[in-house]
């Protein structure tokens, strides 16, 4: 007789572990059991060595009796399909299961060497996460906790990470903001995705620089929005370009440290690309993805400074601590709030609120900004090593930008750019070209014209691969069979 429901209120809680889905079929509840089991075993579905459920619980799962379970788990045993150890309980036999045969390839391909180093732009040292700190900083954070933490809370993020990164932007960044303005996201990809939603009723383009991530443009681009580009030269975008496009009602700017050319913002054009904005009724969109790492002096304060109601500020920590914790923030004109938080609550709410609230945690204990400190010192380091090494074993590339971030530029003779990402690759060096951050369109006879350089990521490898990445490097851009420096 099947057990009653009623009687799983005797069952011990050990004994109700153990989820197994099985569908019996046939004439009979034993045999029906027996071969679902075995038909289970045999394609893989349960795993050798995997433990099956006791037949006391296993019987009240299905509503059968426990003895018929037993019995089709002792003939299985006989058959050597489980195999049954007193304190272990019964388990799949550790035997081999049939796999399918694997496909023959379509086509015979050459085994492709990896890379011994990369110095590929856009990540920081991941082997330096403070993983300590940030695990102190969980546990206080979840032990802290409030209960709604764990529903599906503000579309703005949670007030806790909120409020402290307009204290920490005021004091560390000159941003003016309240937490009201802020909307947490996981990053500035994601940000950028919700700001072009709003943009659409309201811009037709947004003007990018001529220089940038193709990643960034086709954000706005799949938003419906147009990308014409403004010129950047020694002294950061030409902002004064602006007037002459039509129709653009937004500008898209790295004005602390221009990616991937490595310059700022003149000071000048700061202030005329905002006099634009209130003239014109524009936003500008910046995106502060390393302000935090200058080596040379104090970093320059964001833009979002000079008008909180043009300027959209973008930040986030995947260059400070790590892009795999997808936190980002935005800090929004008032009037922008609402429309931004519409786009962003319908399913989109994307960063974990415990995450949030561990960063909270982190930013307020004060490691946050040590970690920073700690980093920039690093890096700073790093860049140090690699001028130095440049000046004494390649004297003819020139290392220029500012010394900030965590990528330099390399500039190099003209006409040998391709030459030198070959030879990297050579010598087990995954690196980047300039022309790869150009955006297909614009103006060729525009500061500067067509740089020929190298953007290289000096922060990225670990330290115990840094030397030898840094030495194939320079042997890349020093042999003369690799690397025709003569060309004009």
């Amino acid at each position: 007789m099947p057990e009653s429901w009623a009687n799983l209120t005797s069952v011990p809680p050990a004994a109700l572990g153990t989820d197994l889905h099985l569908e019996l079929t046939g004439s009979g509840l034993r045999t029906g059991l027996t071969d679902a089991l075995r038909e289970a075993v045999r394609t893989g579905r349960l795993a050798p060595g995997t433990r099956l459920p006791s037949s006391r619980s296993l019987a009240a799962d299905l509503g059968i009796a426990r003895n018929t379970v037993a019995d089709a788990y002792a003939e299985l045993v006989a058959e050597g399909w489980l195999t049954a150890k007193q304190g272990s309980g019964t388990r799949v036999e550790k035997r081999a299961v049939p796999r399918r045969a694997a496909s023959a390839p379509a086509a015979t391909r050459p085994a492709e060497a990896r890379p011994a180093y990369s110095l590929l732009p856009g990540s920081p040292d991941l082997a330096q996460f403070p993983r300590k700190q940030w695990l102190t900083a969980a546990r206080r954070a979840v032990t802290a906790a409030p209960d709604d933490a764990f529903g599906y809370g503000d579309a703005r993020g949670r007030d806790e990470l909120r409020t402290v990164i307009a204290d920490y932007l005021a004091r560390v960044r000159g941003v003016y903001a309240t937490s009201d303005q802020i909307v947490i996201c996981a990053g500035f990809h994601h940000g950028l995705g919700l700001i072009a939603r709003v943009l659409r009723s309201r811009a037709r383009a947004v003007a990018i620089e001529s220089y940038g991530l193709g990643l960034y443009r086709d954000v706005l681009s799949t938003a419906g929005l147009r990308t014409p580009t403004i010129s950047v030269d020694e002294r950061g975008a030409r902002t004064d370009e602006l007037a002459g496009l039509r129709g653009v009602s937004a500008v898209l700017l790295t004005p602390a440290h221009q990616y991937p050319t490595g310059v700022a913002l003149h000071p000048d054009r700061r202030a005329a690309t905002v006099d634009w904005a209130r003239a014109t009724g524009g936003l500008i969109l910046e995106d502060d993805y390393d302000g935090e790492f200058r080596y040379d002096r104090q970093p320059v304060g964001a833009l979002q400074g000079l008008d909180p109601e043009r300027v959209v500020y973008f930040g986030s920590v995947s260059k400070s601590l790590a892009p795999g914790l997808r936190l980002g923030w935005m800090v929004l004109p008032e009037e922008l709030v609402p429309q931004v938080v519409a786009a962003k609550g319908h399913g989109d709410y994307m960063s974990s609120a415990l995450e949030q609230l561990t960063l909270a945690e982190f930013i307020a204990s004060g490691a946050y900004e040590r970690h920073v400190r700690s980093m920039r010192l690093h890096y700073r380091r790093r860049r140090d090593q690699l001028v130095s090494a440049l000046a004494q074993r390649a004297p003819a590339v020139r290392v220029t930008g500012l010394a900030a971030g965590l990528q330099a530029v390399l500039e190099l003779p003209r006409g040998t750019e391709r030459a030198a990402v070959q030879a990297a690759a050579v010598h087990g060096l995954v690196v980047r070209g300039m022309a790869e951050f150009r955006y297909a369109g614009a103006d060729s006879s525009s500061p500067p014209p067509q740089q020929d350089a190298l953007v290289v990521n000096y922060a990225a490898p670990s330290d115990s691969a840094w030397a030898g990445a840094l030495d194939a490097l320079c042997r890349a851009l020093t042999e003369p069979a690799s690397l025709a420096w003569d060309k004009t």
